[in-house]
């Protein structure tokens, strides 16, 4: 079949040789990540309240972003030593795995275990479909592949929180993880059912160990702060993990196998701004994911399903506006990037005022907002920081996008708990602590995202690669 007839065949092709069981796997696959965050965000309320752990809000989500991080940037070596069938079989492992551990997990400490062990196995199986994409698939399908994962982040927005909150609020949040444990289980399965045997292949290529270490230590000690009841040595150790992160900007440039282009430290050029403006705004805004439902729950007596579905209209907002402006020329590429920047410092700021005060719709509003900043601007910041780097970087490059904003998000997150923390919600997150810390654990980011909105305007105003 000529090029052209492929192309005229579109997704028919997809239903042929098998096509469309792989398809369905890799959707899967990006669905057991897509739906974990808002899932998880629903029931830590209920985690809380059943086993403890106020205080260990935050490290939920960093320790299931340092998973992913880690996990994410050695996929591919993953990939080359078992190939991709028995990769993504062994992945799916380690993440039910840690579903498992979740789910029986007697004490708050487990819990977190579990945690990073969902991150570990969520990482490689998302990492890994993007590799099985690239060699199961023919070029002239590739787009609307990659396009119909994408359109699962939605599905998650609008069944995640559905799933968390049926079982928050029948008192067996459990239960939850047994069913993407099952889930996981299911798709290693399939994996080993489904997919070819592959070719591993023994290279030289190593997991960058030091850069990692000193990325990871740099999160955990913004996160330990948060566990400190000496507010002057919290804001040392936090201070102490900032520079373990620019530290870590600044030796992987200088490494021989780099995780980020090695502009990424220079905020003059395309790749500096997109990747500060990228780490910026994810760690400015995840607050609303970390704590949101908790204080809706505590402070306007929301279930944890409509809890849930208030933190999915951030997602939701994201997807509906990035298709809306996908198919814009190039010239207003700039301009959407500095509109969408605005939104989301004016989403957070929003969130400050009314996440204490109400109503809950201008809570609903606020994340609407901030999610359309995201959605406005996303792709056409990505496509600027890519035609700006060689084409020896061009993969690199494009790989650092999502690892830059797992790294911002779990940066954020742990300041989240540590600043948490400082308000009193430590002991609890009742009515009087969200109203007393409510304005400050989203005011505190306004200049994290504001600072994110300076990296978008200059990214803005560079020349075109």
């Amino acid at each position: 079949m000529s090029s052209e007839a492929e192309r005229r065949d579109g997704w028919r092709d997809l239903l042929r040789e098998g096509r469309f069981a792989r398809f369905a796997l890799l959707c899967l696959g990006v669905w057991l990540n897509a739906a974990d965050a808002l899932m998880t965000a629903t029931i830590m309320p209920s985690v809380a309240r059943d086993i403890g752990g106020y205080a260990y809000f935050g490290w939920a989500i960093a320790g299931y972003l340092l998973g992913s991080i880690v996990a994410g940037a050695s996929a591919g070596q993953f990939s080359m030593r078992f190939g991709v069938r028995r990769a993504l079989a062994m992945a799916a492992m380690v993440y039910a795995a840690g579903c498992v551990v979740s789910a029986i997990a007697p004490e708050i400490a487990s819990f977190l275990v579990g945690r990073l062990l969902q991150g570990v196995g969520a990482g490689w199986v998302v990492g890994l479909c993007y590799v099985a994409i690239g060699t199961m698939f023919p070029e002239h399908l590739w787009a609307r592949v990659l396009a119909s994962i994408s359109g699962v982040w939605g599905v998650a927005t609008l069944l995640s929180p559905l799933i968390g909150g049926i079982f928050a609020e029948a008192g067996i949040w459990r239960w939850s993880f047994w069913l993407f444990a099952a889930q996981g289980a299911g798709f290693a399965a399939a994996a080993l059912a489904l997919l070819g045997e592959g070719h591993p292949q023994r290279g030289d290529h190593k997991l960058p160990i030091r850069q990692l270490a000193i990325l990871t230590a740099g999160i955990l000690a913004i996160a330990a702060a948060g566990l400190l009841p000496d507010a002057a040595r919290a804001l040392a150790l936090g201070a102490a993990g900032l520079a373990l992160l620019l530290w870590f900007v600044r030796f992987d440039a200088r490494s021989r196998a780099p995780l980020l282009p090695r502009q990424t430290g220079n905020p003059a050029t395309a790749a500096g701004a997109g990747y500060a403006m990228i780490f910026l705004l994810a760690a400015g805004t995840i607050s609303f994911s970390v704590y949101g439902s908790a204080i809706m729950q505590a402070l306007y007596g929301s279930s944890p399903l409509a809890a849930g579905y208030i933190i999915g209209a951030e997602a939701m907002a994201w997807t509906l506006a990035a298709l809306t402006v996908s198919s814009l020329p190039d010239r207003w590429h700039g301009f959407f990037i500095r509109l969408g920047a605005s939104c989301i410092v004016a989403g957070v700021a929003g969130l400050a005022i009314a996440m204490p005060q109400g109503p809950v719709a201008a809570i609903v509003a606020s994340a609407i907002i901030m999610g359309c900043g995201f959605g406005l601007a996303w792709a056409f910041m990505a496509r600027r920081i890519l035609s700006s780097v060689d084409g020896e970087e061009r993969a690199v490059a494009s790989s650092a996008v999502p690892t830059m904003q797992l790294v911002g998000g779990a940066a954020g997150s742990a300041g989240a708990g540590a600043i948490a923390n400082l308000l009193g919600f430590v002991h609890g997150i009742d009515a009087a602590t969200a109203a007393a810390g409510s304005f400050w654990l989203f005011a505190a980011f306004v200049p994290v995202v504001g600072l994110g909105w300076l990296a978008a305007w200059r990214l803005a105003g560079l020349e075109r690669g």
